[in-house]
């Protein structure tokens, strides 16, 4: 970069000639291929010791070149690969960029549709190493390394004979470019030559650098074996049952804004029964008021028998008769939504979505008259206990560790982030105090009232109290892992998959 634009300095204020007479001329052991990198053979350009190449090209500065090859022979040394790749995820990908990660992945993997494109370069450099002694490093996006990209990749490079040779965990990094936009980014090495260290780099909680000695560094960059954490339909430690809130799937005439509810309350005061509140992830996060008809088998001929209930749920019949496979199938249950779990009593509301700048994930306890809607995951009939888990700065990490990506939010999943997630054995008396603890948070927050959970949360506006309460419940749950506070989330990390891995050797044994 800074040859380049010495020289175009030269070449406004100099001229072309002077810039090129006097300024690193160019003979055959210097030129520039310009191409694809996903698309060009490495060894064809940087051959293997003791090899040559010819190859056709034009020189930096665009010159003519006055043979139709030049000539090199690798004969020793050491040959750098520097490059950029872009950072896009997967559904940023044009047509040409998908079809440049379909030539590399699709002889090892059905999944690769789902990988960022950075990820090309780590496995074109995986099977350079094949027939060159090689390592490589990488600044690249951080969902590579969470989510569901890990088993999707880092079997295949960990297959080739690779392992992490050094890394840092995610940093935000930005670039000197007019318009940058700052990104969350890793630094990942690969190596089949390693010696018994390797080194992880951190930032601690006063901006620091750390750097950790580590006998394996494993795909999501924690000191731990290297185990891939795979969806499970029920919880390793015996936690409650989550699952998915209720799916409409109504075409918007069961769900109502609270105009619509006011509205319908008035023509038929009897429709009351039979009109709940309905809380999404917006709903949830936001406070925002939303309503929903529902309906229970047992009661429909008296909903029937309100006429403005009645046209809705017709409605929803004849919308479905014309839907997707789901909407057919219940177009005979006009009255219902099409995934209805919902059961009586307490129960624990979790958004799917959330932001990623939130020190805890959002987490509360419904009534059995609000229906959590499918946005939401939710644990019917739960212990209190379970939501001191839920909003524990050690399930936080986890979760981020593992959940996909939308944007830079957190995507959570009930079978990867919560059934997956390693707790200790649990006493009476842990859970008493986990139960405290939960109850003292939802204290705090209703101190505030009518403050949301975006207002409460927001990093640099969550009031002291709450804090104060979350810190209280880290610190106990934290004891319960260790007999003290982790020092940070790299030794969080560390604990949950050293458990993780315990935990699950036990059952596969």
């Amino acid at each position: 970069a800074l040859i380049i634009a010495e020289y175009q300095c030269d070449v406004t204020y100099r001229g072309q000639k002077e810039a090129l007479a006097e300024f690193l001329p160019l003979d055959a052991m210097n030129w520039i291929t310009c191409g694809n990198a996903l698309q060009l053979d490495w060894l064809s350009i940087c051959p293997p010791t003791g090899t040559g190449v010819k190859h056709h090209a034009d020189d930096l500065f665009m010159s003519p070149v006055d043979q139709a090859e030049i000539d090199f022979e690798n004969e020793g040394g050491e040959t750098y690969i520097c490059g950029n790749p872009p950072y896009l995820g997967s559904v940023l990908q044009n047509i040409d960029q998908k079809a440049d990660l379909s030539r590399i992945f699709s002889k090892y993997t059905k999944a690769w549709k789902s990988l960022d494109y950075v990820t090309g370069w780590f496995m074109k450099a995986a099977e350079y190493g094949e027939y060159t002694k090689s390592a490589a490093a990488f600044v690249s996006t951080n969902s590579i390394c969470q989510g569901e990209q890990v088993p999707i990749l880092w079997p295949l490079i960990f297959k080739k004979g690779y392992e992490i040779a050094f890394a840092h965990t995610s940093f935000k990094w930005n670039n000197l470019a007019s318009h940058n936009a700052g990104v969350t980014v890793i630094i990942v090495s690969i190596s089949k030559h390693i010696g018994k260290s390797r080194q992880l780099f951190s930032i601690d909680d006063n901006s620091e650098t750390l750097e950790k000695r580590a006998e394996n560094i494993n795909a999501y960059l924690v000191h731990a074996p290297n185990v891939i954490v795979n969806s499970v339909s029920t919880s390793i430690s015996s936690l409650s049952k989550m699952m998915r809130g209720n799916m409409p799937n109504d075409g918007g005439f069961l769900l109502l804004d609270k105009d619509e509810a006011d509205e319908i309350l008035a023509k038929d005061v009897r429709s009351k029964k039979f009109i709940r509140k309905f809380i999404g992830a917006k709903e949830f996060i936001n406070g925002l008021s939303r309503f929903c008809i529902w309906v229970e088998d047992k009661s429909l001929s008296e909903a029937m028998d309100i006429v403005v209930l009645a046209d809705r749920i017709n409605s929803v019949r004849d919308k479905r008769k014309y839907g997707g496979k789901q909407a057919r199938d219940h177009a005979n249950k006009p009255h219902r939504f099409v995934f209805a779990p919902h059961q009586e009593g307490l129960a624990l509301a979790i958004p799917a979505i959330t932001s990623e700048n939130r020190d805890y994930l959002p987490v509360g306890v419904v009534n059995s008259e609000t229906i959590v809607g499918a946005k939401c995951y939710v644990c019917y009939d739960s212990p209190l206990w379970n939501m001191a888990l839920i909003a524990s700065r050690l399930h936080w990490v986890w979760t981020g560790a593992l959940s996909a990506r939308l944007e830079m939010r957190l995507s959570y999943a009930n079978t990867l982030c919560w059934n997956t997630f390693p707790v200790p054995k649990l006493t009476e008396k842990n859970k008493e105090d986990l139960t405290h603890c939960a109850e003292d948070i939802l204290l705090a927050r209703e101190a505030h009232f009518p403050a949301t959970i975006a207002d409460l949360y927001d990093p640099e506006k969550m009031p002291e109290n709450l804090r104060a309460a979350h810190d209280h419940n880290d610190e106990v749950l934290e004891r319960i892992y260790i007999g003290r506070r982790f020092r940070n989330n790299t030794e969080r990390l560390e604990k949950l998959f050293e458990l993780y891995t315990k935990m699950i050797t036990k059952v596969s044994a």
